[in-house]
């Protein structure tokens, strides 16, 4: 039945754009009109557009834009800005309210899928924050007049990082009065998944509840602004405040328990961890050396044969939605002293706490403890296991892995507390100097501080001294208390299900801290002429040729710091920096204009020359671009830029650590009889290629939960990448049908070089696949035990210069507005065909192209055709309007069954496709009274389930068996808001 209603939906939506646009008869939200992306100067007549410096009566954008506007946004119910931009089909989502394990807090963009360290995020034309540090989480969203998202290299403009483009934030700066604006919603969904809660219940797991109501939100702003000097000055300010309530895994059917795929990978299991709560145990020494013990499930002092019946289930207690608070506020000022000079000044900070939350913390596998063969916390029968005759003799001590998940008593969930306090201040002097030519002076400094707090996680250290206990007058007592080496020590009893105490928790958790602080420094010079009135300009055009002459010195410093007990569980600190010097240029010939089959035609050319501290030559960075309109309807454009990105502050100075990564080693498991035990899928030829020794293959332990190790961090001898991005396309605004406009644009972006490091998942495969001596050189297996996890296994993925990236496509966008006599009906869409997303990560050793692809080494789905489409009633009166969204996303395939070598696993029944998927959003809006705006909406209208995907088909911002980013796991939201505005 619910197929049945998104047919119908997606019919009733497809057949309203088609009537709308077929019908002739202008305010879009989201509209692919590059005289949208534009901006008057205060002169008036002149003309700014995102993706260039030059001014000029007419300026029109030759890359491919699309404009968001406020209107958009209070339509979407959006307080996070990211979560706007996500929806577009030129973008990839990214770090995301949506991400727990492993989430650094922030919000970011990826455009076109090049990663989010790929585009520049600026605020009214200048930097947001260092590249490494942008969160857009500091964005006021209440008060932005318009994203511009501009495709295509900007280097020559912009300087390094805007390789696939940039995302340009207008913010309203000019507030004459009182604005203010409040928001509540909160989500639902019905949890009806009949498979998926049989499975949960056959496994005497908790199902999730059957409507849950959860991760409330509430956003209040309050904008005051005022014009002062008889209109030549004006002062804003503002503050902001959101507060979002968290969304439990366990509140959703998808992501209830962790889905393991069952035996020939036909079908669902609830997987989970091998460090569970009863415990498991493999002695690296003595008489059971490399055996699997566990403790048995009825709280006795018993070991048994491990298998993976006990997999403890760590999806409940983890976030689907962080928990989210935050405070900004900030204040922008302009003032014209003289018409030679206007200064102006702004200012923006931002405080914002959020917590992520994954199951309880374990004595971990991968970490070496030690047990004495006569502690009194053993049973005979666990001690003869683990020292054999020598159970009992204080002088003898075995090691071994232990993979202990304490879940009952005083035991809690891991907690990350990460808050973040970003500081921005800019300011600068403006003005005319002489009849089209003006300047500006500007200096911008900003500053990010993370304080992140790792809480509820037991010390491996602390936990070590805990196992060595000796009995002191029949009282159990740790030999660090004896010998005084640690007096505060706690015997743990870890040999039986809830053996430790209150007491031993309070000894065992031990927070970790750490500290990282980004800068930024940029000052910046500009000259700006239109030398029309100097009658230098074509004989056959209207206007003069523009130039801009400017300099940027930009400067970048990071320090990142640890405590120590960060530092002893293998944290490291950091710090480093650099700057660059550049000289920058663009200039703007036009050809003809109002002329037969001439309309327009134009020629841009820029040029950037950077010196960064870090490299001893220069870089070059240029563009040119065409635009030409045979008559006014119909205008062509086209452009290539030659772009940069210099390896970012991070990627030079971050320290290298070894740190957990969603994929599964194909050469553990278990040799036997056992259907409850995995067995090895690679041979152990391919896996002698990895350094598996005869000895070990058939008993080495596989990465628990599908987490493997990576060691990770910076590399100071980075060059920078190079792009070339092209860019072609169509406009068409015919005259005879007012209101409507079409684009269609063709883009090409190769990054050469880039800055990467091999993906952990990749290098497994194509070792395994190819027995390649490169990608084989990069395992690290522990050496006793042949794993590829712990403090001594990994698989090295630090930052390189790698091979190449390159996507290509084409992006639809039309929109269309009719008055009628019933009301106005506005119409627009914004669709992207995906032509490649090809990879090479080493030059001349192949590629893959993740085009309709997901999975372990293409990540987040890339479907071949996105789209998003509104359409809008407004009543005559323009009391109010009702608004319906449809977004669309295209099916995709599992790189697993695909025969590229890159790319090829085992083989897959489900999850071989994730399906097409339509989500439906409405809204409404009525001006209850003058300058008063109520709005209400739900987004997911029809309450659409997220596809399952087993977790080891999961890549980077997979969470809860799904993709949050790119399906919606919330369910309906709704919000109800109100704005004012005096």
């Amino acid at each position: 039945m619910k197929n049945r209603t998104v047919q119908l939906l997606q019919s009733t939506a497809l057949a309203g754009l088609i009537a709308a646009f077929a019908v002739p008869a202008a305010a879009q939200t989201v509209t692919p009109d590059p005289a949208v992306g534009a901006q008057e100067t205060a002169t008036g007549d002149d003309i700014t557009v995102t993706g260039s410096r030059l001014v000029q009566p007419g300026m029109q954008s030759n890359s491919p834009i699309t404009a968001i506007d406020a209107a958009e946004i209070r339509l979407q119910g959006a307080t996070n800005v990211e979560n706007v931009l996500n929806r577009l089909p030129q973008v990839t989502p990214d770090a995301n309210q949506n991400v727990s394990n492993g989430a650094d807090g922030t919000a970011k963009v990826n455009l076109r899928n090049l990663g989010n360290n790929r585009n520049l995020v600026l605020v009214n034309g200048q930097r947001l924050l260092p590249i490494q540090a942008t969160d857009l989480n500091f964005i006021p969203s209440f008060l932005v007049d318009r994203i511009d998202v501009v495709t295509g290299g900007a280097s020559a403009v912009y300087g390094s990082d805007a390789v696939s483009g940039v995302i340009n934030f207008i913010i309203r700066d000019d507030l004459d009065g009182i604005r203010g604006d409040v928001q509540y919603g909160f989500s639902n969904h019905r949890n009806d998944t009949a498979a998926r809660r049989s499975l949960i219940a056959s496994n005497n797991y908790q199902n999730a509840l059957p409507s849950p109501v959860d991760g409330q939100r509430f956003d209040a702003n309050l904008a005051i602004g005022s014009n002062f000097g008889d209109g030549k000055g004006n002062v804003t300010a503002y503050f902001g405040y959101r507060d979002v309530k968290p969304i439990l895994q366990a509140n959703r059917d998808v992501s209830a328990c962790a889905l393991d795929p069952a035996a020939g990978n036909a079908g669902y299991v609830c997987g989970g961890s091998s460090n569970n709560e009863f415990g498991l145990f493999q002695p690296l020494t003595g008489p059971s050396a490399g055996s699997r013990l566990n403790n048995t499930r009825d709280g006795a002092k018993t070991w048994v044969p491990y298998d993976s019946t006990f997999r403890y289930n760590y999806a409940p207690l983890n976030y689907f939605q962080r928990n989210d608070t935050r405070f900004t506020a900030g204040a922008f000022a302009h003032y014209e002293v003289v018409p030679a000079a206007e200064v102006y000044a702004g200012v923006m900070f931002m405080d914002d706490h959020t917590n992520s939350q994954v199951a309880p913390s374990a004595l971990f596998q991968g970490y070496t403890y030690t047990v004495n063969c006569n502690n009194p916390l053993l049973s005979a029968q666990q001690g003869n296991l683990l020292c054999g005759s020598s159970y009992g003799n204080g002088a003898v001590s075995q090691n071994l892995f232990i993979g202990y998940r304490p879940v009952a008593g005083a035991a809690r969930p891991r907690r990350d507390d990460l808050r973040h306090r970003d500081y921005r201040v800019s300011g600068g002097v403006r003005g005319d100097i002489a009849e089209g030519i003006r300047y500006d002076l500007n200096g911008l400094f900003s500053s990010s501080v993370l304080t992140e707090t790792y809480e509820n996680d037991i010390d491996p250290a602390r936990a070590n001294r805990g196992l060595q206990v000796v009995n002191v007058n029949g009282v159990p007592t740790c030999k660090s208390v004896v010998d005084g080496s640690d007096p505060s020590c706690v015997p743990l009893n870890v040999f039986q299900y809830n053996g430790i105490n209150d007491a031993g928790f309070n000894y065992i958790y031990a927070p970790t801290s750490t500290r990282g602080v980004d800068t930024e420094t940029v000052l910046n010079g500009a000259v700006t002429a239109d030398l029309t009135s100097y009658g230098i300009k074509s004989p056959w055009a209207e206007n003069g040729i523009g130039i801009v002459l400017g300099v940027e010195h930009r400067r970048e410093t990071l320090k990142f710091t640890a405590d120590a007990l960060a530092q002893q569980k293998g944290t490291t600190e950091s710090r480093g920096k650099f700057n660059v010097t550049e000289f920058f240029s663009e200039v703007r010939v036009p050809i003809l204009s109002d002329m037969p089959f001439a309309h327009d035609l134009s020629l841009t050319g820029g040029y950037r020359y950077s010196k960064y501290s870090t490299r001893d030559k220069g870089i070059s960075t240029y563009k040119g671009e065409i635009s030409y309109a045979p008559i006014a309807d119909l205008r062509l454009r086209a452009s290539y830029n030659r772009a940069i990105r210099a390896p970012n502050i991070s990627e030079l100075f971050a320290s290298q650590s070894v740190g957990n990564v969603s994929t599964q080693d194909p050469c553990s498991g278990v040799i036997d009889n056992n259907p409850n035990t995995v067995s090895p899928t690679a041979s152990a030829a391919q896996c002698a290629l990895t350094g598996v020794t005869a000895a070990q293959y058939g008993r080495i332990i596989e990465c628990p939960s599908e987490q493997c190790s990576g060691q990770f961090g910076g590399n100071p001898a980075l060059k920078p990448e190079e792009a070339d991005t092209y860019t072609a396309g169509i406009v068409l605004e015919p005259h005879f049908i007012p209101r409507l406009s079409l684009s269609v644009d063709y883009f090409n972006i190769k990054v050469k070089d880039y800055i990467s490091s091999i993906p952990v998942s990749l290098t497994i495969s194509q070792c395994i696949a190819t027995g390649d001596p490169f990608f084989c050189s990069l395992f690290k297996r522990d050496t006793r035990t042949g794993t590829i996890f712990g403090d001594q296994g990994y698989v090295i993925s630090t930052t390189q210069n790698t091979g190449s990236l390159k996507t290509s496509g084409i992006d639809v966008g039309a929109s269309y507005a009719v008055p009628t006599a019933i009301g106005r009906f506005d119409a627009q869409i914004t669709g992207t065909w995906l032509n490649d997303l090809v990879t090479e990560p080493l030059p001349g050793l192949g590629k893959y192209d993740c085009k309709g692809l997901f999975g372990p080494t293409c990540g987040q789905p890339s479907p071949e055709w996105r789209h998003q489409a509104r359409l809008t009633w407004t009543d005559p009166s323009k009391f109010g309007s009702v608004s319906l969204n449809w977004r669309y996303v295209g099916s995709t395939k599992l790189t697993n069954n695909t025969d590229n070598p890159f790319l090829t696993g085992d083989k897959y029944v489900i999850n071989a496709k994730l399906p097409t998927y339509s989500y439906f959003d409405l809204a409404l809006t009525a001006n209850v009274r003058e300058g008063i705006t109520f709005r209400a909406g739900v987004t997911n209208l029809l309450d659409e389930n997220p596809p399952a995907i087993a977790q080891g088909l999961l890549a980077q911002f997979g969470n809860g068996n799904t993709y949050p980013g790119v399906y919606d796991v919330a369910g309906r939201s709704f919000f109800f808001g109100l704005t004012s505005q005096f």
